[in-house]
């Protein structure tokens, strides 16, 4: 199996929004309108597996010194199978050519982070992530994510 990683394009909307809901409806991840993904198009990378989307994440700017890694979800069926690390690997190399040092995630999946050189810090520690998208979660006052960090310095 090859995997491909690369910008996504306006093809690939539908089915990022795809996997993004899927996720969303679970709770695990915040929704993204069709509008918003048309939006933001050039923060996201995917996948793909034979052509075939199986795989995506974005980076959001939070700061001059800190990128957040967000919609970071694999299709049913391609999971364990190093897809995500690929698009990590792709994201800090996205985050290091912006010249910013520090990438974060809010999280459940921490053993994968961890094992991508992320360590475990204090969500309080991103001043800039709770005003900018955690004023509008659901779970705002009993989130559970949990906050990873990396160096890239």
């Amino acid at each position: 199996m090859t995997v491909e990683c690369r910008k996504a394009q306006m093809v690939d909307v539908e089915a990022l929004f795809e996997i993004i809901q899927g996720y969303a409806e679970k709770g695990i991840m915040l929704p993204r309108s069709k509008e918003m993904l048309h939006h933001q198009l050039d923060m996201f990378v995917i996948a793909e597996v034979d052509g075939h989307m199986v795989g995506c994440g974005s980076l959001c700017q939070l700061g001059k010194d800190l990128v957040e890694i967000r919609s970071l979800g694999i299709s049913e069926g391609y999971k364990g199978q190093g897809i995500g690390k690929k698009l990590v690997s792709y994201l800090i190399d996205e985050a290091r050519a912006l010249h910013i040092p520090k990438i974060m995630a809010l999280t459940y999946e921490v053993a994968f982070f961890e094992k991508n050189g992320f360590t475990v810090v204090p969500k309080e520690i991103f001043p800039e992530k709770v005003w900018k998208d955690c004023v509008h979660c659901k779970k705002q006052h009993c989130c559970d994510e949990i906050a990873v960090l990396k160096r890239l310095d």
